[in-house]
């Protein structure tokens, strides 16, 4: 009996070393991937989430055997190398998603907009922003954000392998590259926006000169605050449209996406 006992435990320590590993991994990614990592989802239904994709990805891994066999204490350099991994692969996807909030600002701040609504929550957003972040999150969880991000993670050990820290040089040139591709994706969401408050600026500057007498500011605010939700309701399909495509090939090919 006991050498069956015994048995039993050396076959199954290297499976719950790779469990572990791959429990690590998600939790990572889990941490700062977007809807399932915002701050008004609980601790609890995040670990809950975790355990479910771990059971998921975990049958359709392999592990190099050799990384399975390590002492614990061996284990812990590549405990670390998950943790940097999955991060990486959630921030970003996470950096999609900033690119939305970003866009949102520059319209508020062009339309003004960004004052509106309380700003003691949690995680305040100028009004333009959250509701293009939440429209952009509801349609990336539409178009099955959990099977997606389930396969981005089984396919990340083809180039993230287990246990092993990324190329530093590589890791900061990708992470440069995505901050600057969503940078730039929120500067053309928010370019007819920025076109639009220019024309605006420069009409109300000429109205001004013409006729310094009459109070401009206050007949035009009314006008670009109306005006830039019209053209938020004439944009926003398109922008998500195209958003969602961005979106989806993160997913797909989180390493060159950009």
């Amino acid at each position: 009996m006991m050498d069956l006992v015994e048995t039993l435990a050396a076959l199954s320590q290297p499976t719950l070393v790779m469990a572990f590993l791959v429990f690590v991994r998600v939790g990572a990614v889990m941490a700062v991937l977007p809807a399932f990592g915002e701050k008004t989802v609980s601790v609890q239904i995040r670990l809950v989430l975790t355990l479910a994709f771990s059971a998921i990805v975990f049958p359709a891994v392999t592990i190099e055997s050799s990384l399975l066999q390590t002492a614990p204490l061996i284990l812990w350099p590549a405990m670390f190398a998950e943790v940097v991994s999955g991060l990486t692969l959630g921030l970003i996807v996470r950096l999609t998603v900033i690119a939305l909030q970003v866009a949102g600002t520059i319209i508020s701040q062009s339309t003004s907009l960004s004052q509106l609504f309380g700003g003691g929550a949690v995680d305040a957003q100028p009004p333009m922003g959250h509701i293009l972040f939440t429209a952009g999150l509801a349609l990336a969880v539409t178009f099955g954000l959990h099977e997606r991000v389930a396969l981005m993670i089984i396919e990340s050990y083809d180039y993230l392998p287990a246990g092993r820290f990324p190329d530093s040089s590589e890791l900061s040139l990708l992470m440069v590259g995505h901050v600057a591709h969503s940078f730039s994706l929120s500067f053309s969401f928010a370019a007819p926006f920025l076109i639009a408050s220019v024309i605006y600026n420069t009409a109300l500057g000429v109205i001004n000169r013409a006729m310094p007498q009459l109070m401009v500011a206050f007949v035009g605010a009314p006008a670009i605050t109306l005006g830039g939700l019209i053209l938020l309701f004439l944009t926003a399909p398109l922008l998500l449209e195209i958003w969602i495509g961005h979106f989806h090939r993160a997913l797909e090919n989180p390493i060159g996406a950009y």
